[in-house]
């Protein structure tokens, strides 16, 4: 069944992608809630929750970096289960927190433990998996997550709808049980990781990642798909709701079109990719991306029933752009870093998916307030520059030139000087 929707054979990975399965779950429970549960919990306002979620993020964002060098060291599947350690913990406190410093610090123990995942996530994938399969890969892991999300959505749902507080304290152990078996699942994980310390090697440290000209720009087209990829959670649904007049079940199908594609469709699309030059493929997904982006203005345009119709098309297109280019920039990141060097190159690659989360709220509600035209021509612009990024990427960054082959290659030596 795996093979025939375009994904690779688990074997003996099952115990990692079961992992990777329950954290999605967990997160997907969270996600809806999260503002939710401090408002239901807690005497805090809405502001005063959004202040004390900004502030642990931002005392977590330099930890992106921090966390490449410990990878290096000790290996992708130690920090992986640390930021398990730390999401368990982090929850577990969630129900005695009641005050604006403690909220910060309960919510910054969690958000150190998800920043410590995702700058171990790429490194333990591609630890792993073989070099010249890892689209398959990434595309698949992130087509699981997806349907990890949904399925914590539709608990997430049933708690908002129930509205006790026992039923978001639920929501909260839940999650923190769900790390806890991560945790013990990731310890029967096995993979070829590569360390410094294994292979005799003195790693070159940050100065080796700064002075990689084609891993920049590839930071750079990575952030412009970052930009363009928070609009699904936070443009559209203020978009479509709240500017276009649209019923809320409009939004909710985006949601669903996004996750239903992404799930059954993820691997057929990396399939697809057989041949074709990646740094093409990245453009061509900014293509998709700039296409749904005019689709969603183009929807202001017309009468209310047609504007559904079109907001759809949009949502369908939309997708295309982040299964076509996800899977690609991941591999990417992963294929071009030095061995003993990865988890230092993944962790830059991972800030700019930190810093786009940290940027685009602020940025979109700012675009959005001028009007849709602002909003949307601004961000199709964002989706363009990270398309010219591609362009020297694929002159300066090898493995960018060349096609997808979805088929394994020899074991990726270590780097002696």
């Amino acid at each position: 069944m795996l093979a025939r929707l375009g994904f690779p054979p688990i074997g003996r990975h099952r115990r990692f992608v079961t992992a990777i399965a329950i954290d999605a779950v967990g997160s997907g429970v969270w996600m809806p809630v999260s503002m939710l549960y401090f408002l239901a919990v807690t005497p805090l306002s809405l502001v005063q929750v959004g202040l004390a979620m900004s502030i642990a993020s931002l005392l977590t964002l330099p930890l992106t970096l921090v966390v490449g060098g410990v990878v290096d060291r000790y290996g992708a599947k130690r920090v992986l289960q640390l930021g398990n350690v730390l999401q368990a913990i982090g929850f577990a406190a969630y129900p005695f927190a009641h005050s604006l410093p403690v909220v910060v610090l309960v919510v910054a123990v969690a958000a150190a433990g998800r920043t410590a995942f995702w700058g171990s996530y790429a490194p333990m994938v591609a630890a792993i998996s073989a070099a010249g399969e890892r689209e398959k890969w990434f595309g698949f892991l992130g087509a699981l997550r997806n349907s990890g999300f949904a399925v914590g959505g539709l608990l997430a749902g049933a708690a908002i709808t129930i509205g006790t507080e026992s039923s978001y304290q639920g929501v909260v152990v839940l999650n923190a049980v769900s790390f806890v078996a991560s945790f013990v699942l990731m310890a029967g994980v096995s993979g070829h990781e590569e360390r410094a310390s294994d292979a005799g090697v003195v790693p070159g440290g940050w100065g080796v990642v700064l002075r990689d000209r084609g891993y920049r720009w590839l930071i750079g087209s990575n952030f412009g798909y970052a930009m363009t990829g928070m609009a699904l959670n936070i443009a559209m649904p203020v978009y479509v709701v709240d500017m276009l007049g649209l019923p809320g079940w409009v939004s909710g199908t985006v949601f669903v079109i996004n996750t239903v594609m992404i799930g059954v469709g993820q691997g057929l699309v990396v399939q697809a990719m057989t041949g074709r030059v990646r740094s093409r493929i990245v453009v061509l997904a900014a293509g998709f991306t700039v296409a749904s982006f005019l689709l969603l203005l183009g929807a202001g345009q017309v009468a209310a029933a047609l504007a559904i119709g079109v907001v759809l098309v949009a949502a369908v297109v939309y997708t295309l752009g982040e299964m076509t280019g996800g899977p690609v920039l991941s591999t990417l990141a992963a294929e071009s870093a030095p061995v003993h060097l990865r988890g230092r190159f993944l962790a830059t690659y991972q800030f700019s998916w930190n810093a786009a989360s940290t940027v685009a709220p602020v940025l979109f509600a700012w675009l959005l307030d001028r009007g849709a035209a602002p909003a949307w021509l601004a961000l199709a612009g964002i989706a363009v520059l990270g398309a010219a990024c591609c362009l020297p990427m694929h002159r300066l960054l090898p493995l960018a030139a060349r096609p997808v082959t979805n088929a394994a290659r020899s074991p990726e030596p270590v780097a002696t000087d």
